[in-house]
């Protein structure tokens, strides 16, 4: 029997589903995370190939399978992207392999087709559209360094900026300099210049919710921080509505930041419903959005 799969994989889990020629979901499995980079592609294969053997063995198939596609968070250079998808190709987890980006797997899941319109606000931020036409376009995803406006990097970096600027009186005091300097398990804001220039990404994003629960507590820094993340979001909707020649597809919302029970999903969707934008509540699962796109990907025949 032909079988396909589907991964969906990020910084802290790889997520794999194999499925039938019909789409028929036959068995899930899940692993640690897989990042695609160019550097070390087999890391990313590796992580891969634990979720996708452990989901062939709960669907009882054997490998390899005709076709597996695999959305990733890191993949969208090209150089990561073919790098990784040779790595997968000689672990002979499926004869065809197609490696794309963990905002492909999700958006490919909320609309398999026709327009549509998906924000993500996590680590990182992006926006992905489909016209009525097909057409794609992305807005945003340009990176902790020079990009990510409305994120959780975003968020943490400018909580940790109200806290040192508190502290040498060029901001108002802000609940935030005790409520960081213990998430950070530091004792004085001196202590997070070390803190931050060892933290990961993921360690700086995850500060998100502390700075939110403060704006939520009324400290009124920790609220012009997130106002201006919402704001942030929005514009990477306006600017997607834009290049959609000023078609406006229901938005949904994907990502710690907004998904459901999100710190900031209340704030975002009330912004974008008072600007114009309706909210598409359908609940997403990006691995199944990878199988379908591993079924689109089969030879004919």
């Amino acid at each position: 029997m032909s079988v396909f799969i589907g991964v969906d994989g990020g910084g802290t889990s790889t997520r794999a589903v194999v499925v039938d020629r019909e789409g028929h979901e036959l068995g899930r499995a899940v692993a640690g995370g897989a990042v695609a980079t160019s550097h070390d592609p087999s890391a990313a294969a590796r992580a891969v190939s634990r979720a996708v053997r452990d989901a062939a063995e709960v669907a009882g198939v054997q490998l390899p399978a005709a076709v597996l596609w695999a959305g990733l968070a890191g993949a969208g250079p090209k150089e990561a992207r073919e790098g990784v998808t040779k790595a997968i190709l000689r672990l002979r987890l499926a004869d065809q392999v197609h490696v794309g980006t963990d905002v492909e797997a999700a958006f490919h899941d909320a609309f398999p087709q026709g327009p549509g319109m998906l924000l993500i606000a996590g680590t990182g931020s992006i926006a992905w559209v489909r016209s009525a036409d097909g057409v794609t376009h992305r807005v945003g995803g340009w990176g902790q360094h020079i990009g990510d406006e409305g994120s959780g990097f975003a968020l943490g970096i400018a909580g940790l900026r109200l806290v040192t600027h508190a502290a040498d009186g060029r901001a108002e005091e802000t609940r935030l300099s005790s409520a960081l300097v213990d998430a950070c398990g530091v004792a004085t804001a001196e202590e997070l210049i070390a803190w931050v220039a060892s933290a990961e990404k993921g360690d700086v994003a995850a500060l998100a919710p502390v700075v939110v629960a403060a704006a939520d507590a009324g400290d009124a820094g920790a609220e012009a921080v997130v106002a201006r993340a919402v704001d942030a979001l929005v514009a990477h909707v306006r600017a997607s509505a834009a290049l959609l020649g000023g078609e406006r597809p229901a938005v949904v919302l994907w990502g710690g930041l907004v998904a459901d029970q999100g710190p900031l999903r209340t704030r975002v969707a009330n912004a974008l419903e008072h600007a114009g934008w309706g909210i598409d509540e359908r609940r997403l699962d990006p691995v199944r959005g990878a199988a379908y796109l591993a079924l689109e990907s089969r030879p004919p025949g």
